[in-house]
């Protein structure tokens, strides 16, 4: 018997001793050396405190949310937070067109560009406040989305809508005084996005293609500015790979539901694990294929053959983010690329190649 009791205890220490090996691993892979992690605090939450004002789902951080909400600080505070600023990083993808064309270092198309990146900022802002109006009620009941501006009360309704109508509306004003062609853009993403808003969120499919499109919108939305024209392989690049980023997104959205029994939105219930690894594949594959031929056409128009060099980083970045992807911590694209270092040097490396083919 003492034997079988010291085995016992032999075995649960190499457990132990497994289990700290495969943390000091996940804690490895968060450096760099792998893919990025962004997502495994999810996928394996501790212990949570209903007291703990640092833990965003607890009440205690809630109450403290909420103790700003009816004082001009608070409001102030909650239309910043409602901004969402950070997410205007996407907007930067209007640059994408100019840059491809070999124009970007021209002061007038720069500051085109300049403008389709505000617009689109404010835009995007003003859907933000809409979704958020929508879904205020659901929020509220939400662990973490009741700390949302709207959902806490630091913003009111009334507030919030007429917010969104300048932005939206200025959005469309200034678009029509830069560009007719660049007015049809902006109004065309908020229509969609306003759509996706009122009910196509839920709808499968569906929903992965609105997204997707708003980046495809936001690279149309430069070339539409400055009245730029490029190979339509450029914007099957970016439709294609934006759909490989979704899905990925998705994927990771899904895998997560899984293995920790968190709740996720009707249209998410319609993606099987299996479905989504099999969009993504394909989108990659396709993106691949797409910035091949496109990277033929720049060694035949500038007589370039960095254009050619550029796959390679290219197609490393894809497989690198697709490890991402596939250990189902794909969360933002942007949140992706700034947490993983290798993924960030590749792009710089794509975008030195590029510009050494349109600029040298």
């Amino acid at each position: 018997m003492p034997d079988n009791k010291q085995a016992s205890t032999d075995t649960a220490e190499a457990a132990e001793a497994s289990d700290a090996s495969k943390k000091a691993e996940v804690e490895s892979d968060a450096e760099g050396t792998i893919g990025a992690e962004f997502g495994d605090e999810v996928l394996e939450p501790g212990p949570k405190k209903a007291d703990d004002e640092k833990d965003k789902a607890s009440d205690a951080y809630h109450a403290k949310v909420t103790a700003k909400a009816g004082t001009p600080t608070g409001l102030a505070t909650g239309l910043i937070k409602e901004l969402r600023p950070k997410q205007w990083v996407k907007n930067v993808l209007v640059l994408a067109v100019p840059f491809a064309a070999g124009e970007i270092l021209d002061p007038a198309i720069l500051l085109d560009a300049v403008i389709a990146f505000v617009v689109f900022s404010m835009a995007a802002s003003g859907i933000y406040f809409v979704n958020d109006a929508i879904d205020v009620e659901a929020d509220r009941q939400h662990p973490t989305k009741r700390n949302r501006p709207i959902a806490a009360g630091l913003i009111p309704l009334p507030i919030a809508y007429v917010v969104c109508v300048l932005l939206l509306g200025g959005s469309l004003l200034i678009s029509g005084l830069t560009s007719m062609q660049l007015l049809a853009v902006m109004a065309l993403y908020i229509a969609v996005q306003l759509g996706y808003c009122f009910g196509l969120k839920h709808q499968p499919v569906i929903d992965l293609c609105i997204v997707a499109s708003g980046f495809l919108l936001r690279a149309i939305a430069g070339g539409a500015a400055a009245n730029l024209v490029i190979t339509q392989w450029f914007y099957l690049i970016v439709a294609f790979g934006s759909l490989f980023m979704v899905a990925g997104k998705r994927y990771a959205e899904v895998k997560l539901a899984a293995e920790t029994g968190a709740k996720i939105r009707k249209s998410l219930k319609a993606y099987s694990p299996s479905y989504l690894r099999f969009v993504w594949a394909i989108a990659a594959a396709i993106t691949i294929m797409t910035y091949s031929l496109w990277a033929y056409d720049i060694r035949e128009f500038e007589m370039s053959r960095w254009g050619l060099i550029s796959i390679v980083p290219m197609v490393v970045a894809i497989l690198r983010y697709a490890v991402d992807i596939d250990k189902g911590v794909a969360g933002e694209p942007e949140e992706v690329v700034l947490k993983d270092k290798v993924l960030m040097v590749l792009g710089v490396i794509l975008a030195g190649c590029l510009f050494l083919a349109f600029y040298l």
